[in-house]
């Protein structure tokens, strides 16, 4: 057995670690209180490749495969979350749904520019009455003389309102008990892009409610096999746990780093408080969790690179997202703790880790619908 990147996966790490710290943390507490994305780091990501990781070289890509993604999003999560999830939205929400279920004419339109990092894509699926109810979803098209007419609502959907957002695609009822999903392109008539939120954190990431109003697109714009949505929306979830998982990976891994920074340099009563066994034995627990959390994530991602039953992959990938993110969580916990006063100040990067944490218990599904999944998976009938 294994427990180790290869070679080619620790290389590229550090090429991202480098970009990460030389890039971005220098400039992202002041992105992060200004609550702006730059779009100069999004192109500079695409031009790393970042972005094209998954995508086949016929489409612009590097054809690396999804243990790459994983790499790179616990990388520029370990120095920020926001620029961390706009590389995991772009990609896993943005990119996917497209080489997974397009045509070729889709993906060769869209795919290149994707991948490249000259455009972002959103995936509108959350709604303001249908979260963890996926099914509830309100949103309607309906097809008459070549063209689909879309009327609904989106919450919460990231990368859908920056100057290079392409496109959205949107799920939406197109029957009484029929779900697809449909490509809509930014500016088209009929889409809002309502303002931004105002949110505890991921202060960077873009993230906007949409708003469709007798919105119309082409017939050829439906992504996939008409009433598929739903299927295609709960595997593209699927993938994005494992993401996620790795975003909170990065999460830990950066509490760790700066908590021992940090416990070596502050002095109490003549002595680093890293010598203090409270402190220690904190410090103990939070890499036994970022170690775990790593390689239920990586595991995850193998179990995808392998070709493994979607089955087998879905438990994992439940399993590595609930781990991880109540693991980050707990770790901003013991970090703003050891950092005591300062860690309530907004000057450390504990602050922004601890206001960044607690939406990885929630986006790409909740905690709770992590564990209802894990359970079925053990086959306990959970409704």
């Amino acid at each position: 057995m294994m427990f180790e990147l290869s070679g080619e996966h620790e290389t590229f790490r550090k090429v991202v670690r480098d970009f990460a710290e030389r890039e971005i943390a220098p400039h992202v507490a002041e992105w992060d209180r200004d609550h702006h994305l730059p779009i100069e780091v999004v192109h500079a990501m695409g031009e790393l490749g970042l972005f094209g990781l998954v995508v086949p070289d016929e489409y612009g890509g590097s054809g690396a495969d999804f243990t790459s993604l994983c790499v790179a999003i616990e990388e520029l999560g370990r120095v920020d979350q926001s620029i961390g999830v706009t590389l995991e939205a772009g990609v896993g929400l943005g990119i996917n749904p497209i080489l997974a279920y397009g045509t070729d004419e889709q993906r060769q339109r869209w795919l290149p520019d994707l991948a490249a990092g000259r455009a972002l894509a959103g995936f509108g699926l959350t709604e303001p009455e249908a979260g963890s109810d996926a099914a509830a979803l309100k949103t309607r098209a309906t097809l008459a003389d070549g063209a689909w007419t879309i009327n609904g609502a989106k919450a919460f959907i990231t990368n859908s309102g920056t100057s290079i957002t392409s496109l959205v695609t949107v799920a939406a009822k197109t029957g009484a008990d029929e779900v697809s999903t449909i490509i809509v392109p930014a500016g088209t008539p009929g889409l809002v892009v309502e303002p931004g939120y105002d949110k505890l954190g991921w202060h960077i990431s873009d993230t906007h409610g949409l708003t469709f109003d007798d919105c119309r697109v082409p017939e050829e714009n439906l992504l996939g096999a008409r009433g598929q949505g739903y299927r295609q929306f709960l595997t593209v979830l699927d993938d994005g746990r494992i993401a996620i998982s790795a975003l909170a990976v990065g999460l830990a891994q950066g509490c760790l780093d700066v908590s021992l920074k940090y416990a070596g340099e502050r002095h109490t009563f003549g002595a680093p408080i890293g010598s203090r066994q409270a402190v220690a034995f904190q410090l103990s627990d939070l890499a036994v969790s970022v170690e775990a959390a790593r390689l239920l994530t990586y595991k995850a991602a193998w179990l995808k690179d392998a070709g493994r039953p979607a089955a087998q992959v879905k438990q994992a990938a439940s399993i590595a997202k609930l781990y991880s993110s109540e693991a980050a969580v707990n770790a901003t916990r013991i970090a703003t703790q050891i950092f005591g006063g300062n860690g309530f100040m907004e000057e450390f990067p504990v602050a922004r880790f601890y206001r960044d944490a607690k939406i990885l218990e929630i986006g790409e599904g909740t905690s709770e619908v992590q564990r209802m999944l894990i359970a079925r998976g053990l086959g306990l009938p959970v409704s």
